[in-house]
């Protein structure tokens, strides 16, 4: 039953938004190349970060390019550094077309909601804002990542600037428990990281001592991916990792400005303990067994 609900749902929609249209928005192009022009935006983006960002294979992207740049929409520029990267941009056509595709996506999305009185268009909406955040949680993906990687680098540092924004007394990485990239590889660690489209929106890292506790820490989700349950998968699949390293018992802290990191691991099944670091920034320990 499930699955036939999401099959009519997606029927109706494809044919409501004319996604099925050769044309789409009466433009002389398909909803694939049209979607293709708004990504690249007005700045300009990597292919390889369109391909991720939309899950396009290599082949049918350079055949859409290719008609985008046939029609003087827009420039592919080959990287100075890397011969194998290729950025495209908007001409001055492409940014006249893509505002043209914002004013007739707007009419389409009026279209939708015409038709319904102020209840029905209310529920419409919440409806779409639900379906819109789950499918995005099924869209996220968490891989073990080397530590020196362009991923863990990027989230390290978001990590450290919100929490120097955050922190009362601000935050300095040399003052805190150092972990050396040694530490985060199997077996002694390992560093998990959530992408959502290719790009880097999470994560965690995890120590693998023996005959201590497994150690949990640089637990991160970015703004744009919270409230979506990430923060409890990430910290799930870390407890996870070290069980399966043989992990009887794993330890934490975080600071107490972290409120909503704190009600995260309470209502995940850690309790808190005394102090059993000197972690500078941290008002509270946690710890929870993983034998279970």
């Amino acid at each position: 039953m499930d699955v036939e609900t999401i099959r009519a749902f997606n029927r109706v929609v494809t044919q409501r938004i004319g996604a099925l249209e050769e044309e789409y928005l009466a433009r002389g192009r398909p909803l694939g190349a049209s979607r293709l022009l708004w990504e690249i935006g007005r700045d300009g983006v990597e292919v390889a970060t369109i391909r991720a960002r939309l899950g396009l294979d290599t082949g049918y992207t350079s055949r859409l390019l290719r008609r985008l740049e046939e029609e003087g929409l827009i420039a592919l520029e080959q990287s100075h550094e890397d011969g194998r990267k290729r950025t495209a941009r908007l001409t001055a056509r492409g940014r006249v077309e893509r505002k043209l595709l914002d004013r007739r996506s707007d009419a389409l999305a009026r279209s939708l909601l015409e038709p319904l009185d102020e209840r029905q268009r209310g529920r419409l909406v919440d409806a779409m804002g639900v379906v819109e955040r789950l499918l995005t949680v099924g869209a996220v993906e968490l891989e073990v990542v080397a530590p020196t990687s362009r991923a863990a680098r990027f989230c390290f540092r978001s990590y450290f600037d919100e929490l120097d924004e955050r922190f009362e007394t601000g935050f300095d990485p040399g003052r805190s428990i150092p972990i050396d990239d040694d530490e985060l590889v199997v077996p002694r660690g390992l560093v998990v990281v959530a992408f959502l489209h290719g790009e880097p929106v999470g994560c965690g890292v995890l120590k693998l001592q023996s005959d201590v506790p497994a150690y949990i820490k640089r637990m991160w989700v970015a703004p744009a991916a919270r409230g979506l349950g990430l923060g409890r998968r990430l910290l799930a699949e870390l407890e996870g990792h070290a069980r399966r390293h043989g992990a009887t018992v794993a330890h934490l802290e975080t600071n107490r400005a972290l409120t909503e990191a704190i009600s995260l691991y309470r209502s995940a099944g850690w309790r808190e303990v005394e102090p059993f670091n000197d972690e500078p920034y941290a008002h509270h320990w946690f710890e929870k067994p993983l034998d279970s």
